[in-house]
């Protein structure tokens, strides 16, 4: 951005929506709609892959916008994708993965977080606070956020330049990635590290648990994330991801989508997945 960018478009490019841009209409051609990409699912569970294939596709069937999905269910070996690897302004969903990084680097400086490290940390990922997640995004710096990124083997996600970590690149395959990361054991991130993240995507505050959340069946421990973001092009990026586990099942799910008029449509959106991701599992 340029010295004299104003401050309401500053706040804005670093995470959550905060202005009013007129989005500009993005129409696909013909052409294009012909060869859209579609939904694909395996399972190790007879005629779940293809009951999912169709609920999903059938839910976004008349939704405008470019949508991503990821979904990986670990006891039934489902796994679900739709423009695994198209990009998305990251938003605030980016805050999951800064959290992991400041972790990763200090579980390799054998250390625990500060009480100022801890206090930012909540305050993101619970509230979505954009000036705690500059600040820990600062006190990282790129080689640390890389060096993350390389360890959780996020290969195509490529962080924000000049502070902007809004505007970090991300796909669905990378931050299924994540997830798994977040939850089962491994090399990346310790067990306490993995324990606090899901603690804190499980506190998020009421009003920002839309999402992949929507239709949960009870008994079902969740844990969320959520990004909004507006821009002059693409309108509103709204991403949710979200860790699910319980009544038989150990699931994960992404869905980025840009191109919405409003947030609320892109919450739509991605709901409408969420429910019949949902209850195809806890039908299985």
């Amino acid at each position: 951005m340029t010295p004299g960018t104003s401050l309401r478009a500053r706040a804005l490019v670093a995470g959550v929506g905060a202005g009013v841009l007129v989005p500009l209409a993005v129409a696909a051609s013909p052409a294009a709609a012909a060869t859209a990409p579609t939904v694909s699912c395996t399972s190790a569970t007879a005629g779940l892959a293809a009951k999912l294939t169709k609920d999903i596709t059938a839910a976004l069937a008349n939704r405008k916008g470019t949508i991503a999905v990821g979904l990986h269910d670990r006891t039934t070996n489902t796994t679900c994708s739709l423009r695994p690897t198209t990009a998305y302004d990251s938003a605030s969903v980016v805050k999951v993965t800064v959290l992991a990084a400041l972790l990763w680097d200090a579980k390799k400086q054998g250390r625990y977080l500060t009480d100022r490290e801890a206090s930012l940390a909540k305050a993101m990922i619970t509230k979505s606070d954009n000036a705690a997640t500059s600040t820990l995004w600062k006190q990282l710096g790129m080689t640390k956020i890389k060096g993350f990124l390389a360890a959780a083997g996020m290969t195509r996600t490529t962080p924000g330049a000049n502070g902007y970590w809004g505007l970090t690149r991300i796909n669905v395959t990378d931050e299924q990635k994540l997830l798994e990361l977040i939850t089962a054991k491994n090399a990346v991130l310790s067990d306490n590290s993995r324990a606090y993240i899901l603690k804190l995507m499980g506190q998020v505050v009421s009003a920002q648990r839309w999402g992949t959340p929507y239709g949960v069946p009870s008994g079902v421990s969740v844990a969320v994330k959520n990004g909004w973001l507006q821009r002059s092009t693409h309108g509103w990026r709204v991403h949710s991801v979200g860790a699910f586990k319980g009544r038989g099942h150990d699931y994960m799910i992404t869905v980025l989508t840009h191109g919405n008029s409003t947030m609320n449509y892109g919450i739509a959106t991605i709901q409408g997945a969420a429910k019949v991701i949902h209850r195809d599992l806890a039908a299985s």
